[in-house]
Formats: structure tokens, C-alpha cells, sequence
């Protein structure tokens, strides 16, 4: 995605710093923050009216609230885009926002999912920055609503191909993560646990607070004890700090029933 006249991520010393100031607030759960302080640029700007979107679908995903405000800047980078790669982008955005509906049942958006990642495939072409993106939410589709693990990681793996070309620390840890996720369902625990702790190192060396503790609860299931609880607990932490985000989370780090007594 093209931020215009705003250089890097915010991860690395010498990024622009209002990018550094929005990476900050979003990895630390503070998405409407960070979309505020795109404000004044989405406005006019379609780099930044896209990036502003994307925080507040990620805010979606991560906490299931914030619904129509979403929608509304997502609508404004529609209207500003005015290239192929822009109007990719948007698409991307809107395929994920649909997808995270369809996940946490807001609403079965599922059709539209698809039909905006599609469209978006048309209009980003292969080997482009934003391809992986889209090849890893493809993934997403794949696995969690189409329920095929085989799309899933082939996509994933073009994903992941492409976060590396691209040097995209960030999404390398989803493409990890959840190529991870696959393996582990398969039965390949050492294969499970390289990248379950590849996702982690990443996530850490970022700052990325609010992709951590999802990061540890997984590789917390492949690993054995004491170490899984060790992990499981670090995650609880975490997941209490940043207010009970994400959301999808606290099924997986609920404490075990006590044990029945005689």
C-alpha cells in the first residue's frame, strides 16, 4: 500500500515519524488513535485514507467493535483511490472487513469476501507489494471459511514468498504463524513449533504487543510441559494488559476447570 509522502512502516529508525507514531498506537491495541491521527490526510490523500482504513478493519478483526466506522473509511478510500493499485488496495481492505464479519457472525458477508479479494486480484499485479497481503488473506478464506486447508497453504505460501521478497517482517509473522496452524493440524510438531516461534521472534523484535500473545498461545500448543503453561501464562498476561484484545483469544486462554475432588 503507498502512503504518499510518508516514508517506511514506523518500525525502523529513520521511518516517517507519523508512521512511527501509528505503528506505536496499533501495536499496542490503540487503533482508533492511530486512525485519528491519519485524519487529517485521509481526507484528501488516498495513501493515507487507505491506510486509515485498514486500522480500523484490523480494530474489526481484533475486538469485533467499531463496525460502521470501518465501513465509512472504507468508503472514503474507495472515492479516493485512482489507480489500479489503489482501487487493489481498497478492494483488499473490503474483502477483509467482509471476512472478519463472516468470522465473528455479524452478518454471512462470506460471498462478498470473496468477490472483493477477487477483484482485487485483478487489479494487483503478481509480484506487487501489496500481492502478498492479499494472497495471505486469500489464505484466511481458504481456511477458515471455505474449510480447505490445501488452498489455504498454498496461498499462505505465495504470501509468504512475497512478505520476504518485499522485506514485510510483519506479515511474514501471520504467514508463519499460520502455516504453523497447518502443519500442527497435520501432525508436524517440529515443523508446527519452527514456525510458531519464527511468528514470535518476529513479533517481539517489532513491538508488536497485540500480535504477541496470540503468537504464544500457539506455540504454546506445540510445545510440551512446562513450557505450554509457561507460554499459556505469559499470553494471559498480555491478553489482560491490552483489555481482553483480541477478542477471539479468551476461548483459547481460559484457565483449565479445577480438578474434581472425591
Amino acid at each position: 500500500m503507498a502512503h504518499t509522502a510518508m516514508s517506511g512502516k514506523g518500525t525502523t529508525p529513520g521511518d516517517d515519524p507519523l508512521q512511527t507514531a501509528v505503528w506505536r498506537l496499533r501495536s499496542r491495541a490503540c487503533w482508533a488513535d492511530a486512525a485519528a491521527l491519519l485524519g487529517p490526510r485521509a481526507e484528501h490523500d488516498a495513501g493515507a485514507a487507505l491506510q486509515r482504513a485498514a486500522l480500523l478493519v484490523e480494530r474489526c478483526l481484533y475486538t469485533e467493535q467499531g463496525w460502521a466506522e470501518a465501513e465509512d473509511a472504507l468508503r472514503t478510500a474507495e472515492a479516493l483511490a485512482h489507480d489500479d493499485t489503489e482501487r487493489g488496495a481498497a478492494a483488499c481492505e473490503r474483502g477483509q472487513l467482509a471476512y472478519a464479519a463472516t468470522l465473528h457472525g455479524v452478518r454471512d458477508r462470506a460471498d462478498e469476501a470473496r468477490a472483493a479479494l477477487g477483484r482485487a486480484a485483478a487489479l494487483i499485479a503478481p509480484g506487487a507489494p501489496g500481492r502478498a497481503l492479499l494472497d495471505f488473506r486469500r489464505g484466511l478464506l481458504a481456511e477458515n471459511l471455505a474449510r480447505s486447508p490445501q488452498a489455504a497453504r498454498a496461498a499462505y505460501r505465495r504470501a509468504h514468498a512475497g512478505a520476504a521478497a518485499h522485506d514485510d517482517p510483519l506479515l511474514l509473522s501471520f504467514t508463519w504463524r499460520h502455516l504453523a496452524g497447518l502443519a500442527l493440524r497435520d501432525g508436524e510438531l517440529a515443523e508446527a513449533r519452527h514456525g510458531f516461534a519464527e511468528s514470535l521472534r518476529i513479533r517481539e523484535e517489532l513491538g508488536y504487543l497485540v500480535g504477541t500473545a496470540p503468537a504464544l498461545a500457539s506455540l504454546a500448543e506445540a510445545e510440551g510441559e512446562p513450557e505450554a503453561s509457561r507460554l499459556r501464562a505469559e499470553a494471559r498476561r498480555l491478553f489482560r494488559l491490552l483489555g481482553g484484545v483480541p477478542t477471539w483469544l479468551a476461548a483459547q486462554l481460559a484457565p483449565p476447570p479445577p480438578a474434581a475432588t472425591a
